[in-house]
């Protein structure tokens, strides 16, 4: 019983649907192809799936999905697809279908932003229900992309008055002090990331207008000692980078009305060595705080290139390998 064999049959309702499935020269396809025993093939207006009863019924979960997915009006991108297999090897690919519903907002050209993963929507509830959240994660998870989001969203609907952004000043090695220009010239290189999702939400005029007016505020960490925020959304990235005694004096200034958002990679610390992230410390001392949020994302919500979850997925071996030698 454990070999038996299945076959299933999908009928599709047109040739843009087969294509939307099987990406272009049938490209998805042939990823889901490698990674599985059974035979996917289409003709004939239909997929037919064969093989081993178990992985058949996760592909048709799979193919049932997508198809769900594009009769509501999304097309599946190659990410979309890796991820909806691997969510269908335990059958939880239907998972996906709420989504693509809900829309945070848009960006200023109109298009929608949606949330991408699981980890991602988790990540989006929790801010939405407490005051401080921490997003740890690898790169490419959008954690910092979706808080400015978020924080322009609470901004737009008057739940904030202000956009507060912070970083520690220590990005591989580099010192603040070497970097031509004065203070703004300086941090700009290591606040890019967060005017990148404020330039596709606001876009670049309004983000422009907004920091002379004082509604957005970029600040290195060091200038937020002796300052109480009320009424901000403030994000603190990269901040397995902060010493404990940062994170403390961080986490002190929230203010009345205020949400704060502390994101980081604690696979990435760039203190020197033998100094402590104040984001590890932050994870042991305030996990049992219930009011506080602890999001942790995995490769499995890298939204960027696929290759980029491969890779990360690479050095976490390289890393496990290492400690355990």
């Amino acid at each position: 019983m454990l070999n038996e064999t299945k076959i299933v049959k999908i009928p599709l309702e047109s040739g843009a649907e087969g294509l939307a499935l099987f990406g272009p020269q049938d490209k998805y396809l042939r990823l889901v192809q490698e990674q599985t025993q059974a035979k996917i093939t289409s003709r004939e207006a239909e997929i037919s799936i064969s093989g081993p009863a178990a992985e058949v019924e996760s592909l048709e979960q799979l193919y049932v999905v997508l198809q769900q997915l594009f009769r509501g009006g999304y097309t599946p991108s190659e990410r979309d697809v890796m991820y909806a297999l691997e969510l269908s090897r335990t059958l939880e690919a239907d998972q996906l279908l709420d989504l693509f519903k809900a829309e945070i907002t848009s960006t200023y050209r109109g298009k929608p932003i949606r949330v991408k993963t699981i980890g991602q929507r988790h990540y989006v509830k929790t801010i939405n229900k407490k005051d401080i959240v921490f997003g740890i994660g690898p790169a490419g998870t959008g954690k910092t992309y979706l808080a400015v989001v978020l924080a322009i969203a609470a901004l737009k609907a008057g739940s904030v008055k202000r956009i507060m952004l912070t970083r520690p000043a220590v990005e591989a090695g580099e010192n603040l002090g070497f970097l031509p220009g004065d203070l703004q010239e300086k941090v700009d290189p290591y606040l890019r990331p967060l005017y990148d999702a404020l330039h596709d939400v606001l876009g670049p005029e309004q983000t422009a207008k907004a920091f002379e007016r004082g509604i957005i505020e970029v600040a290195p960490l060091a200038y937020m000692r002796g300052r109480t925020l009320d009424d901000s959304f403030i994000i603190l990235d990269e901040a397995q980078n902060t010493t404990p005694e940062q994170m403390k004096m961080f986490l002190t200034r929230l203010g009345f009305g205020s949400k704060m958002i502390i994101t980081g990679d604690v696979t990435q610390i760039d203190l020197p060595r033998g100094k402590k992230s104040g984001l590890i410390e932050a994870q042991r001392i305030l996990k049992n705080i219930e009011e506080i949020g602890f999001i942790f994302f995995s490769e499995q919500d890298v939204v960027r290139h696929s290759l980029v979850q491969k890779i990360i997925t690479a050095y976490n071996i390289d890393a496990e390998q290492n400690l355990s030698s």
